[in-house]
């Protein structure tokens, strides 16, 4: 087994550790009544978002027809998109995503009547063209079954956290083109079912949603990441796409305690302080204000109650997160 080249920023690290924080502290339920109705809408939205990404021009509201059994009048490829779709997130949750086998499952479903060689590797040579002719050629044919092979047994052994993984993962697949069709789509549904083994926020904030907001960033940072040999460009967009829709979801369904609350002065001299040394201390932050311990206490009890920072770690060994920077 061989490792795909990767390098991970400071960005990114500075990303996971985001990342881990807000998964701590937030979780959307799934389960009972409200679950469904969230999953209803979140699978009419993702399959919406997967399919526009590759050219389907039907509506949500067609999508949803569609789901409910309704008529819609459509290209009969671009309804069957949707039918096969719709299947396929059926079985979302008995998807293994480490499980190559799974793998061509779903993609004999997602792309069932749409091409001949559906849930097998492609047989001919493929390129990826852009609106200045060819942007990547992929491997022959004849080494896609190999290289698969090790990308799925890499992202099984491999210890890196799952974040950094799913990135690469997504990179490598779309990087090798495994399928004559149906690539962009399997390979954020498949990134989308690592990250569930993760946290399952994820299937209500699939990677489908993330890229359709942001398609063109997207594919410039495929395209960086191929100039470079490495999917370290791509792991930074993804990261920061993850951390966007979290901060989005977190402030969807949890109301601001503090909505009109702006810092007053000392809360912007420790936010100043705490942007520039996160790993300053009550003692610190005392010595540096002139601020009594116990004041410096109940301000920032205050200011992780408005959402500006929160604590990552131990009280010795941690350090803060602030998502409030105030004006230099």
């Amino acid at each position: 087994m061989s490792a795909p080249p990767f390098s991970i920023s400071s960005e990114a690290i500075n990303r996971i550790a985001e990342i881990s924080a807000l998964l701590e502290r937030h979780n959307i339920a799934l389960e009972g009544e409200q679950g469904l109705k969230l999953r209803k809408a979140n699978r009419i939205k993702t399959i919406h978002s997967s399919l526009a990404i590759e050219g389907n021009t039907l509506t949500e509201d067609e999508v949803r027809d569609i789901i409910n059994g309704k008529q819609v009048i459509a290209p009969l490829r671009q309804i069957q998109e949707v039918k096969n779709a719709i299947r396929v997130y059926d079985i979302y949750r008995e998807l293994d995503p480490f499980s190559e086998k799974d793998l061509l499952r779903a993609h004999a479903i997602m792309m069932e009547a749409l091409t001949d060689d559906a849930g097998r590797y492609r047989r001919n040579g493929v390129g990826v063209f852009g609106e200045n002719g060819l942007v990547h050629m992929a491997p022959p044919p004849g080494r896609v079954p190999i290289l698969m092979a090790d990308l799925f047994s890499w992202l099984k052994d491999s210890k890196d956290h799952l974040l950094i993984r799913s990135c690469v993962f997504h990179y490598e697949f779309e990087f090798i083109h495994p399928f004559s069709d149906g690539n962009g789509r399997t390979g954020r549904l498949w990134q989308s079912l690592i990250l569930g083994q993760l946290n399952p926020i994820f299937e209500h904030l699939p990677v489908e949603n993330m890229v359709y907001s942001s398609q063109q960033e997207y594919y410039d940072a495929i395209a960086s990441s191929t100039q470079a040999g490495e999917s370290g460009p791509f792991i930074d967009f993804m990261l920061n796409e993850v951390l966007k829709s979290l901060h989005k979801s977190i402030k969807d369904e949890v109301p601001n305690k503090v909505p009109d609350k702006v810092p007053n002065k000392s809360e912007t001299a420790l936010l100043r302080l705490l942007s520039a040394d996160p790993h300053l201390t009550r003692y610190d932050l005392a010595a540096r204000t002139g601020i009594s311990e116990s004041g410096i206490k109940k301000i920032i009890a205050n200011m992780k109650a408005a959402g500006w920072i929160e604590r990552q770690g131990s009280n010795k060994n941690g350090y803060w997160i602030v998502h409030h920077r105030p004006d230099a």
